[in-house]
């Protein structure tokens, strides 16, 4: 019998968003790898939330989150040994970062105990930003292989680093389709739309809550938190919307959300492939979203959702109007929608697409 690739996820975060979860999702899976998970955060619950799903979790212990501590962590020697202690205890054949935070760490560390390094790329903001790019061609070019979670993303990369277009390969983000099975269209209540997300600005919920003002009888199912939450709460009441939108705070499960909708909404611009909308696409629910970013790639426009280029107020305010309207239609495109995740975004694909990865470089 062929021993199980080892690979050894490294994580520096402070929030449960989607990276953390596809992680998550990835760990538990036992097929060409074996999966071990170190971790650097200031949150608690992100250690516990990595434990849930089964895979050996090394937790740094209480970590700072902010520019200093970047720096330390990177450049300084304690959190270098700390990561060369696991990897060993680990035996690991494989390191494979997930966030910004970790991406100079997990190179000297690879470096260090001369093993090759995966880098999944679930979002492009670190190339946006210009505080981000100290090290980053010299992190990128010490990186072995680049995973990009869309081809949105990939196509950004190599665009911006050149050099290491020909190591970028894309996987998919997976949904468990077992977890998230076809739920019957709602058929009574006012159209409820919903989103789970953290409440920051990137999001841009107000575009949504604004929307709303201009469409009556809709409501908005809000699960998630974040620092934009009374930002948020302040502009619905300033709309005349406060009785429509429904602050749900953060769940650890978004099952019960999707299900209790008629279609999700998305209005990031930049967004790399959003699991939620994977998500309620398995569910059977439709969304309502913006054509930017990877999202066309998970939202078919006129068969298994509603997209526009127009991301204003207004804009997205004659998507709601249109997709309100008519119910039934909303349940026959989350239908195809959740023929569309099945086809490309299962959970399968995805564990297949990282076990090829790792199984090349072993």
């Amino acid at each position: 019998m062929t021993a199980r690739i080892k690979v050894l996820h490294v994580v520096v975060a402070g929030q449960i968003g989607g990276a953390e979860r596809l992680l998550a999702t990835l760990a538990a899976r036992r097929g060409a790898a074996e999966h071990a998970i170190a971790v650097m955060t200031p949150n608690p619950d992100l250690t516990a939330f990595f434990r849930s799903c089964g895979a050996p979790v090394h937790d740094r212990g209480r970590c700072h989150e902010n520019p200093l501590a970047y720096l330390w962590r990177s450049y300084g020697p304690a959190d270098i040994a700390w990561l060369k202690g696991v990897i060993e205890a680990e035996r690991a054949d494989i390191l494979h970062c997930h966030t910004y935070g970790s991406h100079v760490l997990a190179v000297r560390a690879a470096l260090l105990c001369g093993r090759p390094l995966v880098r999944t790329e679930h979002g492009i903001r670190h190339y946006r930003d210009p505080t981000c790019s100290l090290n980053r061609h010299w992190a990128l070019k010490h990186t072995t292989k680049i995973v990009a979670v869309s081809d949105f993303v990939g196509r950004t990369v190599a665009r911006i680093e050149p050099a290491v277009a020909n190591r970028i390969t894309v996987v998919h983000n997976g949904i468990d389709l077992a977890r998230f099975q076809p739920q019957p269209p709602r058929s009574e209540g006012p159209f409820t739309i919903a989103a789970a997300v953290r409440l920051e600005p990137v999001k841009r919920l107000e575009i949504v809550i604004a929307a709303l003002a201009e469409v009556p009888d809709v409501l908005f199912d809000i699960a998630g938190d974040g620092a934009d939450r009374a930002k948020l709460k302040t502009l619905a009441q300033r709309c005349g919307v406060a009785d429509r939108v429904r602050f749900l705070g953060q769940l650890s499960d978004p099952r019960g959300v999707i299900a209790g909708a008629d279609a999700v909404v998305n209005t990031t611009r930049q967004e790399a492939m959003s699991l939620a909308i994977l998500e309620a696409g398995a569910m059977q629910r439709p969304a309502i979203a913006v054509a930017q970013g990877g999202t066309p790639e998970a939202v078919v426009d006129g068969r298994t959702g509603w997209l526009t280029d127009d991301d204003s107020v207004a804009g997205f305010a004659r998507l709601l109007r249109q997709a309100s309207a008519d119910r039934a239609e909303a349940a026959r495109r989350g239908k195809e929608a959740r023929a569309w995740v099945t086809a490309g975004f299962g959970l399968e694909t995805m564990c297949e697409g990282y076990d090829a990865v790792y199984t090349r470089l072993v």
